[in-house]
């Protein structure tokens, strides 16, 4: 399986001095299973990039799952510049988290308006499949891929996934909090044993996390023991607050590796190979 960071940041593009070495896109990661398999996780602002690099290194069709964590503007707001969905002959599933309140597809199509933008959602050429899921859903991808949803505490909801392909895992756990004293079962569960877990790192610290608990997010810390109670077999930092320098993701870096040894850095660029060679280490 292999995964490239698109968008590593949360809440709002930064692009600056201070972000070049990490980036400054949000949330968007590209997953490649085993079989050739195209799952985007997240439409944040790093998906309009992926989408030229779809379009240059792809002959013919362009077919893929995009998984959408939660409608927060940071996580779909790239998707209006996702080029491939102006091929009249691609085709895309979007699956996310089904709402009481309002059908998914029908908030996708809400960026997609005047005065916003100059076009609509359902004149897009891409053959678009929306998806809603439940928590607990499994959904099965190709023929050797399985992505298991389960909720993540998070203002307005949000789901995290655990990507299995031939005995290789991946989780994905960005926008989420844990309870006072404890860690959230579902982030667990989805984590287990994974080969890679991202996981929300949007707080510095432990009492900046505290001071702003009903955001949302996490702390590194947090990330650090989800990693060794799930007993995964790396975890990377995602999700970085806007304000938040390169420096100040790399001394983070530091103090995780500290708690928890085999942590890496998501950064825009970097590409990972599942299972990570011991020697990475």
């Amino acid at each position: 399986m292999r995964i490239r960071f698109w968008g590593v940041r949360g809440t709002i593009p930064v692009p600056g001095p201070d972000t070049i070495r990490v980036g400054g896109n949000t949330s968007c990661i590209e997953v490649r299973t085993s079989d050739d398999q195209l799952i985007i996780i997240d439409a944040g602002s790093g998906i309009r990039r992926l989408g030229q690099m779809l379009q240059q290194e792809t002959t013919g069709r362009i077919t893929g799952n995009i998984l959408i964590s939660h409608t927060h503007w940071d996580h779909i707001q790239g998707l209006p510049f996702f080029s491939p969905a102006l091929g009249r002959n691609n085709r895309f599933v979007l699956v996310g988290q089904k709402r009481v309140d309002k059908r998914l597809e029908e908030i996708l199509a809400g960026q997609f308006i005047e005065p916003y933008l100059p076009f609509s959602y359902k004149t897009l050429p891409a053959d678009l499949i929306v998806k809603e899921v439940n928590n607990g859903e499994t959904i099965i991808i190709g023929e050797n891929t399985s992505v298991q949803v389960a909720e993540l505490e998070h203002p307005g909801g949000c789901l995290g996934f655990r990507i299995e392909n031939d005995g290789v895992v991946f989780a994905y756990c960005s926008d989420t909090s844990h309870p006072d004293g404890g860690l959230n079962e579902n982030v667990l569960r989805l984590a287990e044993g994974a080969d890679l877990l991202v996981h929300d790192t949007h707080f510095t610290s432990m009492a900046e996390r505290n001071k702003f608990s009903d955001w949302g997010h996490s702390a590194w810390l947090e990330a650090a023991q989800v990693a060794i109670e799930a007993r995964v077999k790396a975890l990377s930092l995602f999700h970085y607050a806007p304000d938040v320098t390169d420096d100040e993701v790399e001394e983070m870096l530091g103090r995780t590796r500290a708690v928890y040894p085999r942590t890496m850095m998501a950064r825009e660029g970097l590409t990972v190979h599942l299972p990570l060679p011991q020697e990475v280490w």
